[in-house]
């Protein structure tokens, strides 16, 4: 079985756009997407939107995408819903669909087969009890595993065999199984294989259980069919495989010659930090931060080597292919930032890629990118803006990250756009995200769209307040209003004496030496207000109203945020609630209300900054309300796409119809923001 794509005979210097051989299948170029759970099966199913999901990178002209991360095997490795479920025939049909899909694009298509061991849940799904080598509890998922006997082995041994072989079936070109916290890693891992019997204790006793998956799977789906691990390179802890260990399993599955690949990966995922800083690392981790310990791995190992973790950017994969530290580049989160990665790089148009910016927003809703809001929603946003029949005429009011996609989707669509931003620069509230020294990546948000601006000729008037009588004086057909909010301070009694997180980041408000912070929407903004103010010598305290901090932030940065705070020192007092602020003395004193008790406390400090949201900036769009055709109302079908109409309704002459999006309307995040300015401006 082979795949071979337009490109496989490019004469390029590039070495990204080289073609490559693994097993019998010929790959087009070096970039890949590994395999993840995209949340976006039906039942265990990879039915119309998973396919359309996958089809999109395939379409952007990647070498092979990686589907079904952590799929089951058998009927006890579920960890209670987003997994594609391999168990059973009824996947084969949905397969067949998917890879025919792929294949038409040039692409190759493999799918992880794995079962999660002590990993899945006895809770949820099937409600079967885990099993594992032994009966060690993992942190993270919490059950109490079955040690497994062997009938349980010899089961499971033939489950992998059976699903590897509907994978065949369904037309894929290969599959990967997981060491690392699965189960083949938890019989190779010292930590949790504590075993005395014949698949424990010596090297070769617990890779025992891997080489006999590995052997059963080559026999059911034959000698072409690519078979690969996703293996773990070093555990990252004392009582577990070491690089040197690792290796010298690598070497034996090497000998045993039932696989073609390594999917290269480090650490562990038993926890929830080490999920976040090791297994995927997030917007705390440098770029690439193990591919020259995967490159040290390939030097010493003879089998073509993939990796994939936090490589966002093509200079880096480019780096790591030309300096042969791998073979295949992963892009995984890339891919769902922009999945035309490849076709730009061919077309010479690798400046506008968008970015990654390591935000980890895809691990908190589905596969949903920050700032590419198709990703994950193909059956109803395409990635491609259509032009309108009839051009207009556009002003977008406000030039934060709605605003400047407002702008630069109606100028997709082939309107006449002018960007209005009351600001010396566009960003809105993303430079302020971006000026806590943690978070500073956020900035490739707004400099992609800077650039996509100027490239589509977008009048941007900088420093220019939009009243009403500016708007109108352009002639618009149409108004998008998005002025965003400002901090909201409404109803809080003593709100003179407080600060806000944007004042303190901006350098508006010099921080004091001793700092109050409090937090009532368990976004990013405040916990990186304290982070950074500690970072740089402050003695701060953070109170939240929720009882876990940064609870509406995707679940690696959470832990990350607390590892942080801990580390820097940062005092934490959670379910209080900021009833009021009074001076006292040099200081201020905060009076706050137990959210499960209501019993008063006071704490005070040199200065306090609040983080309550934002309020509406809605002055210019009341005003243009009764100008507009529709009274600014914005009819929610049309937001949705559940009518395609291009207005909302007829209009009188020299009228138009008035929008507003984002926090404009109400305090929400940057996803939202750019989510409702897409839907809507590529509807105008």
């Amino acid at each position: 079985m082979k795949v071979v794509a337009s490109q496989a005979g490019s004469t390029s210097s590039d070495p990204l756009l080289q073609p490559f051989r693994l097993r019998g299948l010929t790959l087009r170029n070096r970039v890949v997407s590994t395999s993840h759970a995209s949340m976006l099966d039906d039942g265990g199913l990879p039915l119309e939107r998973y396919q359309r999901y996958h089809e999109e990178k395939a379409r952007g002209g990647l070498a092979m995408t990686m589907v079904g991360g952590s799929a089951m095997t058998s009927p006890d490795s579920s960890w209670g819903g987003g997994q594609l479920d391999l168990s059973t025939d009824r996947i084969v049909p949905h397969l067949q669909s998917l890879s025919e899909r792929i294949h038409r694009h040039g692409a190759a298509v493999m799918c992880q087969v794995s079962h999660l061991g002590r990993r899945a849940t006895a809770y949820a799904g099937n409600w079967l009890p885990p099993v594992a080598p032994s009966r060690v509890r993992e942190t993270r998922n919490r059950n109490f595993p079955k040690e497994m006997d062997a009938a349980d082995i010899d089961r499971i041994i033939k489950d992998y065999a059976s699903a590897s072989r509907r994978c065949l079936d369904g037309g894929l070109d290969g599959v990967e199984t997981v060491t690392g916290g699965h189960l083949i890693g938890q019989f190779l891992s010292l930590r949790t294989n504590r075993r005395t019997d014949g698949f424990g204790g010596s090297l070769e006793n617990r890779a025992r259980f891997g080489l006999m998956v590995h052997e059963a799977i080559r026999r059911a789906v034959g000698d072409d069919f690519a078979v690969g691990i996703r293996f773990v390179v070093d555990e990252a802890v004392e009582d577990g495989s070491d690089f040197e260990e690792c290796l010298a399993f690598a070497q034996l599955f090497e000998r045993e010659g039932h696989i073609d690949f390594f999917n290269c990966i480090f650490g562990r995922m038993d926890t929830d930090l080490s999920l976040a800083e090791q297994n995927m690392p997030g917007i705390f981790s440098p770029s690439a931060p193990f591919l020259p310990l995967v490159g040290q791995f390939k030097q010493q190992t003879s089998l073509p080597v993939i990796h994939a973790a936090g490589i966002r950017d093509i200079a880096t994969a480019r780096h790591a292919i030309r300096e042969n530290l791998v073979d295949l580049v992963g892009m995984t989160r890339a891919h769902i930032a922009d999945p035309d990665i490849v076709n730009k790089v061919m077309r010479g148009e690798e400046e506008r890629i968008r970015p990654c910016v390591g935000a980890s927003y895809c691990l908190y809703k589905k596969v949903q990118c920050i700032h590419n809001p198709a990703s994950g929603h193909e059956t109803i946003i395409s990635h491609t803006i259509v032009r309108a029949e009839t051009p207009k005429r556009v002003v977008v009011v406000g030039g934060g990250p709605g605003g400047m996609e407002a702008a630069r989707v109606a100028a997709e669509r082939g309107h006449r756009v002018s960007l209005l931003e009351a600001g010396a620069r566009l960003g809105g509230q993303v430079l302020v995200a971006a000026s806590a020294s943690d978070r500073k990546d956020l900035i490739g948000i707004v400099d992609w769209r800077v650039d996509e601006l100027a490239r589509l000729g977008v009048e941007v008037r900088l420093n220019t307040y939009a009243d009403a009588e500016i708007v109108l004086s352009v002639k618009p057909d149409a108004v998008i209003v998005a002025t965003g909010g400002i901090p909201d301070m409404e109803r809080l009694e003593g709100a003179e004496y407080c600060d806000s997180v944007w004042d303190v980041l901006t350098g508006v408000v010099q921080a004091k030496d001793d700092v109050l912070i409090y937090d009532e929407t368990g976004r990013q903004a405040a916990i990186s207000c304290a982070l950074h103010l500690a970072q740089h010598g402050r003695v701060v305290s953070l109170a939240i109203s929720d009882d876990t901090l940064a609870i509406e932030t995707p679940y690696p940065d959470r832990v990350s945020f607390r590892k942080r705070a801990s580390e820097r020192g940062i005092r934490v007092v959670s379910d209080v609630r900021l009833v009021k602020a009074a001076r006292q003395g040099n200081g201020i004193t905060a009076t706050f209300r137990h959210e499960l008790t209501g019993a008063e406390t006071e704490m005070t400090a040199a200065q306090l900054i609040v983080e309550r949201g934002t309020a509406p900036m809605e002055d210019t769009y009341q005003e243009l309300r009764a100008h507009s055709a529709n009274n600014g109302v914005t009819d929610i079908a049309l937001m949705t796409g559940t009518e395609t109409k291009r207005d909302n309704g007829p209009r009188a002459a020299g009228s138009f119809v008035l929008h507003r999006i984002g926090d404009a309307i109400a305090s929400r995040d940057i996803y939202s923001s750019i989510y409702e300015a897409y839907r809507l401006c590529s509807q105008l």
